[in-house]
């Protein structure tokens, strides 16, 4: 049946069965609507709440979409009076259904919001404990960190480094340095302390930002050419760094690398002696000293001078100071031994290459205590120092004073107690002999006195001190570095297997075999073992099959073993067994059959000596040295006057070589010489004696002008006047080369290329009212001369007064 869709018709009645098949078709529709919709919004809730949190965006599907948009195209187009009239007749069911869907759907979300949330409080929860545990690992890393780097001395990460700079310009040093805690730091300028309130107001800028430490130096002057020290010091050490600041002028001779003022700077002041170093006769435990000067200043080069003695430097110590006044240098020794004795050297930088001059030092024997008695011994030294044993070797003296050599007295001191106790006593016919019985961990010194029938000798200069250990024992240990400076040591000892009884010792051989003593060495056991070893010795006489165990004072814990109570003519062989807590191992495979050897014969004498006059006080001699000896210690030279029968020692300690210059000699008179050589087994015979040589005058440079005085003055010239030199060299003066030195200049200039014959010189071309001073060196035959001291400063100004 179909409804008429006219206007008027909205308002007329209606039969009831109409309105009630309407009643049920509209009711039909709102369920399937309802339907439709309830399963569309459970739908996307539940995806929505099963994917997603609460926190992030709602997102729908492409089908949600779809069906949202047929839903409202639908909703739209019911607007007719039959979708009116079924809202209207539904609106009770809709409202007694409506009541228990939203109960269910509030109590469902209500649900979830409540799962969701709890999510939420444990995802946050354990992010939280996340961010604690990631700041308390930061927290304990920075805490080892600080503990790391506390207590630590300053170092320079980055040093100062030098600069070249132009006048009136602005320099900055920079470094960087690392302690803690925090270092004091103070800046030097020239070893002066800077201090930037006694300095014109921004003058020098110093600044100390967490390590990196500045010195800004503004408006730079020659006079702020110099070397700048940075000095860090904390509680536990201290550090420095230096660097050198050049400026440079844009005008006149001192500008860029060539001036006077960097070859200063780099390489020091231009400094010529002006003396000669003389040969020293000193005597034996008495003090001496070296003495030279100069033309400049030292003080400023007082860290580049250096002292040589037979060409090893000499450090400054308890008997040896060097000091170092206005213009001289001075090398003082307070107790003198005959290992002072020898070649020094005094060498000084300059900007042409070093300067040196050298002297023989001789150190003579001291009074003897009883008359007769032998010079002492020298070079005492310590050998193969292990736990318990050492060689101890030393150099025979010169002089016996007539009365042979017939042993030596061994004296050791413990530490620096000063008390000495005889050791050992050792034949004459050695200088090497085996010291036992010392004490493991303990510090030695030796001394030794040369005895002969008229009595004993002065004592000899102590030894270095020495140490007894295992000196295999560091070969045994590595050490690995870690973590800035750290060392960890491991040693081949902790690798070792746990045995108990020991293997017996391997490989016993004779190391070194004298006439009077013989030395056995083995290697240990292996495997050794952990525990601590000790050896016991046996020797057995060829042909009497049987073995006899060698006594010792103390357990032998070296792998050594001097035997000093052998008979000489017969052979031994010698077993080993090693000792430990737990026992006593097997004996060792003999060793091969070991004899004393025979007294050993000192060297022969050199062959062609000869002798050559050198200057008026000295003579050089040359010689042929002795051949394929590895025992040669060195030569002693004697000299005698022509028909004299008693020599006389000129050196007290070998030389080394074959050439020697003897000063010392006296003009006029003829001299002899000899030589001999000196080993372990002595001092051997001499050579045959040279030709008679007489030491005559020779030539020589002449000394120094001195005494310099201002004869006359004009506006641009003086007349300088001087003394003759007080030595000549044994010929006629020809002539004298004059200085120039501008007071305002830092250069010295030649006023003559020619030599002047005359004692005085006009000197042209100066700037009135300028000071000047003068130096000359006279020239002979032999060459020009010493260089004198520099004269006093003479104004350059016009005199007018007549002249004297």
């Amino acid at each position: 049946m179909t409804l008429p869709h006219s206007p008027g018709g909205v308002g007329e009645p209606r039969p009831p069965q109409t309105v009630q098949v309407h009643r049920l078709e509209h009711r039909q529709e709102e369920e399937q609507k309802e339907e439709r919709q309830h399963s569309l919004h459970m739908g996307s809730s539940t995806r929505r709440h099963t994917f997603r949190s609460s926190e992030e965006e709602y997102q729908f599907s492409a089908a949600d979409y779809a069906l949202a948009a047929a839903l409202a195209l639908t909703a739209s187009s019911e607007t007719s009076w039959e979708a009116q009239l079924r809202r209207q007749t539904s609106t009770v069911e809709l409202e007694e259904r409506g009541q228990k869907r939203v109960g269910f759907d509030n109590e469902w979300e209500r649900t979830e919001v409540a799962f969701l949330r709890t999510q939420w409080l444990l995802r946050q929860r354990r992010d939280r404990k996340a961010l604690r545990r990631r700041t308390e690992d930061k927290v304990q890393k920075a805490k080892e960190l600080r503990e790391l780097c506390s207590g630590r001395g300053p170092w320079f990460w980055i040093p100062l480094r030098s600069h070249a700079v132009w006048e009136h310009s602005t320099v900055l040093l920079t470094c960087t340095v690392q302690a803690s805690p925090p270092p004091q730091v103070t800046w030097y300028k020239n070893d002066i302390r800077i201090d930037p309130r006694l300095f014109p107001a921004g003058k020098y800028r110093i600044t100390n930002n967490y390590g990196l430490l500045t010195l800004e130096i503004r408006r730079c002057t020659i006079e702020d050419a110099a070397t700048y020290t940075v000095m860090v010091k904390n509680a536990y050490g201290q550090a420095s760094s230096f660097a050198k600041v050049l400026v440079r002028t844009y005008l006149g001779k001192d500008a860029g690398f060539d001036s006077e003022i960097f070859k200063r700077l780099m390489m020091g002041p231009s400094v010529e002696f002006t003396s000669v170093l003389k040969p020293v006769f000193a005597r034996e435990k008495e003090s001496f000293s070296l003495c030279c000067l100069f033309s400049e200043d030292v003080l400023d080069a007082e860290q580049n001078i250096q002292w040589f003695q037979d060409g090893r430097l000499l450090r400054s110590s308890g008997r040896r100071q060097t000091l170092y006044g206005d213009r001289q240098a001075t090398l003082k020794v307070s107790c003198a031994y005959k290992e002072d004795e020898g070649l020094y050297t005094i060498q000084v930088p300059s900007p042409f290459g070093p300067r040196e001059q050298s002297a023989y030092v001789f150190v003579r024997d001291a009074a003897a205590e009883k008359p007769g008695a032998p010079g002492s011994p020298l070079n005492v030294q310590c050998l193969n120092v292990n736990r318990d044993c050492l060689i101890l070797t030393w150099t025979p003296p010169s002089d016996t004073r007539g009365n042979p050599i017939t042993g030596y007295s061994i004296e050791l001191c413990q530490g620096e107690s000063e008390q000495w106790v005889p050791c050992h006593q050792a034949p004459g016919g050695t200088c090497r002999c085996p010291i036992q019985g010392l004490i493991e961990g303990q510090s030695y010194r030796f001394r030794v006195r040369a005895i002969s029938r008229a009595g004993s000798s002065v004592p000899s200069k102590a030894s270095e001190p020495v140490v007894m250990g295992d000196r295999e024992e560091a070969l045994r240990k590595t050490e690995i570095p870690f973590d800035l400076g750290k060392t960890i040591t491991v040693s081949t000892d902790d690798f070792e297997e746990a045995v108990t009884i020991p293997s017996p010792p391997t490989d016993v051989h004779a190391s070194e075999i004298r006439d009077a003593y013989v030395v056995l060495a083995w290697e240990e056991p292996k495997p050794r073992g952990r525990a601590p070893l000790t050896y016991f010795l046996e020797k057995s006489v060829i042909g009497s099959g049987t073995w006899e165990a060698i006594s010792s004072e103390t357990p032998v814990k070296s792998r050594r073993f001097a035997l000093l109570d052998l008979e000489k003519g017969k052979s031994y062989v010698f077993r080993v067994r090693a000792v430990n807590q737990y026992g006593m191992s097997d004996p060792s495979e003999p060793s091969e059959p070991i004899a004393l050897k025979g007294k050993p014969a000192t060297l022969p004498p050199p062959a062609q000596v000869q002798a050559f006059r050198d200057t008026q006080t000295s003579v050089s001699l040359t010689w042929e040295p002795v051949k394929d000896s590895a025992e040669l210690l060195g030569y002693y030279i004697y000299s005698r006057a022509a028909g004299s029968s008693e020599w006389q020692t000129v050196n007290n300690k070998p030389i080394q070589g074959n050439k020697f210059t003897v000063p010392g000699l006296r003009t006029g008179k003829e001299y002899e010489f000899c030589i001999r050589s000196v080993s372990e087994a002595g001092v051997g015979e001499s050579s045959a004696p040279t030709e008679p040589i007489r030491v005559k005058q020779a030539l020589a440079t002449p000394s120094a002008p001195y005494d310099f005085i201002l004869l006359n003055c004009g506006k641009n010239d003086m007349v300088i006047g001087w003394k003759p030199p007080k030595r000549r060299g044994g010929c006629k003066i020809l002539g004298y080369f004059l200085d120039q030195h501008d007071s305002e200049e830092l250069d010295w200039h030649a006023v003559n290329q020619q030599p002047v014959p005359t004692q005085f010189c006009k000197v042209s071309s100066l700037q009135e009212g300028h000071f000047y001073e003068f130096r000359a060196r006279a020239a002979n035959l032999a060459g020009v001369g010493e260089l004198s001291a520099p004269s006093s400063l003479f104004e350059c100004k016009e005199w007018t007064m007549p002249q004297p």
